[in-house]
């Protein structure tokens, strides 16, 4: 079913999330496969012990949680409409950008695919969205689209409880870089994301970091 785009009465929905139906199929057989593995390998030590009947509840106990994590990450799609953020899991909540109480920058690392993520939090139960800037590997990588780093900067901008004028600089200096046609290492993101120490699977960026980053950029 196709996602709505918004209608003359209300903002462009716009996507923030790399949809490519190829790789999120192969993510999740990929998926299914670990979890197949991991749970065999709890499953036939605990059997070798406990015999059968307990090999297979330790594999079944193993799995499910395993399997639901699976299907949430491949189910979550996340939207800008105007200043809101749209993220659907297995239902949907809206996030107003403007009004969040706290934005983070965070940097995750999976074997050796650094993803740069903005981590905002309306200060409410399930009112947290991770927000992914740009994703890379080696020399190259992903990043949002120049029109989503456009729209994110301006509703960022907004936002005076949670520093957002610290972030928005940040994108702004990723659309300036790109602009002038520098390479994906010389790009702040990419900079960020290097700059982060490594041996973490994920890590946060203090307000203070950031805003001594931001302010060394042109």
């Amino acid at each position: 079913m196709t996602e709505p785009t918004g209608t003359p009465e209300t903002p462009e929905r716009l996507p923030l999330f790399h949809d490519d139906p190829k790789l999120r199929r192969r993510r999740g057989c990929s998926s299914i496969a670990g979890v197949v593995i991991f749970a065999a390998a709890f499953g036939g030590i605990a059997g070798l012990i406990g015999g059968e009947i307990a090999g297979l509840v330790v594999a079944g106990v193993i799995a499910v949680p395993l399997v639901y994590i699976m299907l949430y990450n491949l189910r979550r799609r996340i939207w800008l409409e105007g200043e809101t953020l749209i993220v659907r899991t297995w239902g949907v909540r809206r996030i107003d950008l403007t009004a969040a109480e706290r934005i983070d920058l965070v940097i995750s690392d999976v074997r050796g695919t650094r993803t740069v993520s903005l981590l905002v939090n309306a200060g409410k139960r399930r009112k947290v969205a991770k927000v992914d800037l740009a994703v890379y590997s080696g020399a190259g990588g992903r990043e949002l689209g120049i029109l989503q780093l456009r729209k994110l900067a301006n509703a960022l901008l907004n936002n005076t409880d949670a520093n957002g004028l610290v972030f928005s600089e940040l994108l702004v200096a990723q659309l300036k870089s790109e602009a002038r046609g520098d390479a994906a290492a010389e790009r702040p993101l990419y900079r960020l994301a290097s700059a982060a120490p490594g041996g973490k699977y994920i890590q946060r960026f203090t307000m203070e970091a950031v805003s001594r980053f931001v302010a060394t950029l042109d």
